[in-house]
């Protein structure tokens, strides 16, 4: 564990998944046969609080409705792939815009769609029901599920390790 939290203090950016990550893996369907994703609201304010304290925040998926959009802007993501099947092209983007290394990425994906990504990824994590093979090449799994906490969870551990976690009692907590 000790190494894992060596790596959290070089982490500069994040890439997230959508389903399986940010939603529960298990989605209700619509009448129409949309999927109605669910989200984590202690995801959503430690997403808010990463972006507002400076960190570029990525969200790579194979989803691409309305709702995920809308979802991310209004979370403040402004590095969006949807409908990405092949999720490495995306990262790539995303390092290069930022001029990032590999050990300064931390990927949190669930399933094998991600798997090429997060073995680029100089951090790649995952959620506690992740795909075995997920959770073979992560450096970390989370003790929560997605959809349930395991953004909050890496996020807040890579904040509290580089000295930026909040103080509750001085925060102004108006972050939306």
């Amino acid at each position: 564990m000790a190494f894992f939290k060596e790596e959290l203090t070089k982490v500069k950016a994040f890439v997230f998944d959508i389903d399986g990550v940010l939603s529960a893996a298990t989605q209700v369907l619509a009448p129409d046969g949309e999927t109605i994703r669910t989200s984590n609201l202690k995801d959503g304010f430690a997403l808010v609080y990463a972006i507002r304290t400076g960190y570029p925040v990525c969200v790579i998926t194979g989803g691409k409705t309305i709702e995920v959009i809308k979802r991310c802007e209004k979370i403040g993501i402004k590095d969006l792939y949807a409908g990405s099947l092949k999720k490495l092209p995306g990262l790539y983007d995303f390092m290069e815009k930022y001029s990032l290394k590999a050990e300064e990425v931390m990927y949190m994906g669930d399933d094998l769609p991600d798997y090429p990504a997060m073995k680029v990824a100089g951090v790649p994590v995952c959620p506690k029901d992740a795909a075995p093979e997920i959770k073979a090449i992560s450096h970390y799994i989370s003790d929560k599920n997605g959809g349930e906490g395991c953004v909050r969870d890496v996020l807040e551990q890579v904040l509290r390790a580089q000295g930026k976690w909040i103080d509750c009692e001085t925060m102004n907590w108006n972050l939306f």
